[in-house]
């Protein structure tokens, strides 16, 4: 869960999964840092910082703070170590943390999404904020997105159901719910929606892209035949619903909620 995608092969959060998409993946939390208006920030955290690309653009907009990153993989937190050697990274989990220092920014980019229970998570991070610090989140927004919506309904299938026909990602609510959630604990809350339009190599360059997100709590059921097998299947069904352009492009469409509280 993270700001990193996982390894589809392994069921493991995987670096090198993650950098085959850095620069799509990476502009969404660009946005979102450069819409964190905190002034004077002494203290920032990257949560769920993958390896370490969140981290870099959280420090170059706040280049006189101590900034640091935890991430629950212990492959990203190595890559996020030899990418940003002079910032401190550790193997940790976002459910469990709980500092005694209040942050001037807590960042939180495409890993909450992976966690249960947002109604006491969110109140919770916003609780870690000095005064005038701004929590700042992206969250995807596309479960309801073909590339969702195909893998749920192939994992229904006659073939897979008894394996993985139960698998469900946790939650997600609208703009409304979040504003609702964190109002009463901070002084100002920000939500806006934005769709991103990715230029990919195709069907099969949009199924890699979801082997590094969605897909995995699908493929941490089946075995090495099984996984192919799947992959092969949801494929057929992504090709019918992403059509290509005339270069063999394919415009993938992804929503995201961005967040920024300010205690």
């Amino acid at each position: 869960m993270t700001a990193s995608t996982p390894d589809a092969t392994s069921g493991d959060w995987s670096a090198k999964q993650y950098t085959a998409f850095e620069n799509e993946r990476t502009r969404p939390v660009r946005d979102l840092v450069a819409a964190i208006h905190s002034k004077d920030v002494r203290l920032a955290v990257d949560l769920g910082c993958g390896p370490g690309n969140s981290t870099d653009v959280l420090a170059q907009r706040f280049p006189g703070a101590t900034v640091t990153g935890m991430d629950s993989s212990e492959d990203m937190v190595t890559a996020a170590r030899k990418r940003l050697p002079a910032i401190g990274f550790e193997v940790s989990d976002i459910e469990s943390w709980n500092p005694s220092q209040a942050f001037d920014v807590i960042l939180a980019n495409a890993s909450l999404q992976w966690l249960p229970d947002h109604a006491s998570l969110y109140p919770r991070l916003a609780s870690k904020l000095a005064p005038g610090g701004s929590l700042a989140i992206q969250t995807p927004d596309n479960l309801e997105e073909p590339a969702h919506r195909l893998a749920r309904e192939v994992a229904a299938s006659k073939r897979w159901a008894e394996k993985i026909g139960d698998v469900k990602h946790p939650a997600r609510h609208s703009p409304a719910h979040y504003y609702a959630l964190l109002r009463p604990h901070v002084s100002q809350v920000d939500v806006w929606r934005t769709t991103y339009f990715h230029p990919l190599a195709g069907a099969a360059a949009v199924v890699e892209w979801f082997k590094g997100s969605a897909l995995l709590p699908y493929l941490a059921r089946l075995n090495a035949d099984e996984k192919a097998a799947f992959i092969a299947q949801y494929q057929t069904e992504i090709a019918k619903a992403y059509p290509a352009l005339d270069d063999g492009t394919v415009l993938l469409p992804f929503p995201r909620l961005f967040i920024v509280a300010v205690r």
